[in-house]
C-alpha cells in the first residue's frame, strides 16, 4: 500500500528529519506525500498520539529523537500496532558512539545552537544591504572591505556573497558626473578593491540588462563611448585611491570572491 502521509517527529525543530523525508519523497513524485511535522516532543503521551494518528491513516513516522527513552518507546509502540517508524539520526549516533567510544550528549537541537559565527554572518549580511550601492557613505569607514566599480560590475552580488563569509562589505558606484564620497579617500587603501571590466563586456552586459527591463538597448547606458568614458574615470579614481583592482570581465561572482578572499588572506599574513 502506498503511504501518502509521513509524520516527522523530533525533540527539536524537526528540520533535519523533514529535509531527509523530503529528499526521499522526491523519488516518488507520481503522487503527493504530505509531510506533517511534530516538533519539540518531550513525553511519551505525544508519541502515543502520533502513533495512533499514523495507524488510522496508514502513515509512516520518521523521527529524530536523541533521548534514548523516547526513541525506544516510539520504536516499541509503533511496532506493536504495525506502524512503520524510521529512525533517521539514531543509527548514526549509535555507530559514532561505538566507533569513537564516546557518549553522546543527548541534548536536542545542538545543530541549531546560535553561535558567534552565525551572528557575525547575519551582521555582515545586514551590513551589505544597508551600505549597498553607496546609499550611506558612513559605511565605508566601518567596512572590512569596500568594492568600487561602475554599474554592472557585480558589486552587489559580490557584497552579499562575501557577507556569507562574514565580511562587512560596502560598495560604491562610480559615475563621472557624481563626486565620490570623501570617505573613499579616508579609508585604508588596502581595504578597497576596484572592479574593472572591458568596455566590450560591459557593453554586452548592459544591453542585456536593458532588454530584460524592456528598454531600448541603444540608450546611452549601453553606448560604447559612454562606457569608455565611465571606465576612464574609474581608472583615474582607483589610481587616486591607490587600491588593488580585479578584472571581472570573464569571472563569475564566486571566482572574483575567491580572488578577493586570497588577497585578504595574504594581507593578514604579512
Amino acid at each position: 500500500m502506498n503511504h501518502s502521509i509521513v509524520y516527522v517527529v523530533s525533540d527539536s525543530v524537526g528540520e533535519t528529519a523533514e529535509l531527509v523525508v523530503k529528499a526521499a519523497a522526491s523519488q516518488f513524485n507520481s503522487f503527493g506525500i504530505d509531510i506533517k511535522r511534530v516538533p519539540y516532543v518531550e513525553d511519551t503521551a505525544t508519541l502515543k498520539e502520533v502513533i495512533t494518528m499514523a495507524k488510522e491513516r496508514d502513515a509512516i513516522i520518521g523521527f529524530t529523537l536523541v533521548v534514548p527513552e523516547l526513541r525506544e518507546y516510539l520504536v516499541k509502540e509503533a511496532a506493536k500496532v504495525g506502524v512503520p517508524a524510521v529512525d533517521i539520526i539514531g543509527p548514526m549516533v549509535d555507530e559514532m558512539q561505538n566507533v569513537y567510544n564516546r557518549d553522546p550528549s543527548q541534548e536536542p537541537g545542538l545543530i541549531h545552537k546560535l553561535d558567534e559565527e552565525y551572528f557575525r554572518k547575519i551582521e555582515a549580511i545586514e551590513f551589505a544591504v544597508k551600505y549597498d550601492d553607496g546609499r550611506d557613505p558612513r559605511g565605508i569607514l566601518r567596512a572590512d572591505l569596500v568594492l568600487v566599480g561602475v554599474s554592472r560590475t557585480s558589486k552587489t552580488p559580490l557584497s552579499q556573497y562575501l557577507a556569507h563569509k562574514r565580511l562587512k562589505v560596502a560598495n560604491v558606484p562610480i559615475v563621472p558626473e557624481v563626486e565620490p564620497p570623501e570617505e573613499l579617500f579616508q579609508v585604508d587603501p588596502n581595504k578597497c578593491i576596484g572592479l574593472c571590466i572591458s568596455p566590450e563586456k560591459l557593453n554586452s552586459i548592459r544591453k542585456e540588462r536593458l532588454k530584460a527591463l524592456g528598454l531600448n538597448d541603444k540608450a546611452s547606458y549601453a553606448n560604447i563611448e559612454r562606457i569608455k568614458e565611465e571606465l576612464n574615470y574609474f581608472n583615474e579614481l582607483v589610481k587616486r585611491i591607490d587600491c588593488k583592482t580585479i578584472d571581472v570581465s570573464n569571472k563569475a561572482v564566486e571566482e572574483t570572491a575567491n580572488v578577493i578572499l586570497n588577497i585578504i588572506h595574504n594581507q593578514a599574513n604579512k
